[in-house]
């Protein structure tokens, strides 16, 4: 590779969610709060190793650290992308120069919107789209969108093998603890629900769905319905600690208050004046 690999900021062990299944951890702390949100993105081991995304390109040096301890490049047969955000792609050209065994599941509508950033190697990509599911060895994998996104590209992914989902970009929610912190909260039954609550609206308001607000309420719980029905035991998501057990249940719900939870607003000019003006203090 011949770009600078960047130092992580902090640095979290990837977790094991279920057999041959991990999680990728990359931390970003929240400005000005005690607070911090993740970047994850996945491992799946098996017959024929998944990379779920690539990262972001920050935490490009911890990644690749964390991803080929778990997995050989020359053995990951699958690397999935879920859409083109930055801290989804970021080492994608890197990995599939690494990985010289691996097809890129993707779609067509993942491919037209970002050629203008990555090359495609189109013998090497299989275009996937919502209910197509393919064979992983000793798993059948199950491409599904989730309930939320912010690219019409987002496609999840299902293993039907262990029941984990990764759901890309629902259920985020930041996390208590900031810069400095020690450990962070790996699964939501560590948070406060009033505090899972309100982060999940934030996020899904503020940052990820605005169009929440202009649903028609019977066709989205039909969407919520549709997913909660998949046998999913455990969701793992891009910016939210691991759903598992009872959690999961009480994921669906909240997903499907969304469209009228109570969100504060967004922080706006009087804030970001109030961050700098602090920061030039110190």
């Amino acid at each position: 590779m011949s770009r600078t690999l960047s130092e992580p900021t902090y640095r979290q062990e990837p977790t094991q969610v279920a057999p041959d299944t991990y999680v990728i951890h990359e931390i970003q702390h929240a400005l000005g709060q005690p607070l911090s949100v993740y970047i994850n993105s996945a491992v799946i081991q098996g017959q024929e190793p998944i990379l779920i995304d690539t990262g972001s390109r920050r935490n490009q040096r911890a990644w690749f650290e964390d991803a080929f301890t778990l997995v050989k490049p020359e053995e990951v047969r699958w690397v999935f992308i879920s859409h083109e955000d930055a801290d989804h792609v970021g080492n994608l050209e890197e990995v599939m120069e690494a990985c010289p065994n691996a097809t890129l599941v993707c779609s067509w509508a993942l491919t037209e919107r970002y050629t203008n950033a990555f090359d495609f190697p189109l013998g090497r990509c299989r275009w996937m789209d919502d209910g197509v599911t393919f064979d992983a060895g000793d798993r059948q994998m199950a491409v599904v969108r989730p309930t939320l996104y912010d690219s019409p590209t987002t496609r999840g992914l299902l293993d039907t093998k262990t029941g984990v989902y990764w759901a890309v970009d629902s259920f985020a929610t930041p996390v208590p603890g900031g810069e400095g912190a020690d450990q962070l909260p790996r699964e939501v039954a560590e948070l406060d629900d009033e505090f899972w609550t309100h982060g999940m609206a934030m996020f899904a308001i503020n940052a990820l769905a605005p169009w929440l607000r202009l649903v028609d309420k019977d066709r989205y719980d039909a969407e919520v319905q549709h997913l909660s029905d998949l046998a999913i035991t455990t969701i793992i998501s891009a910016h939210s600690p691991t759903i598992s057990g009872s959690k999961v249940a009480d994921a669906w719900a909240k997903m499907r208050d969304l469209p009228t939870a109570e969100c504060s607003p967004a922080p706006d000019q009087a804030v970001l004046e109030l961050l700098l003006a602090a920061t030039q203090a110190t």
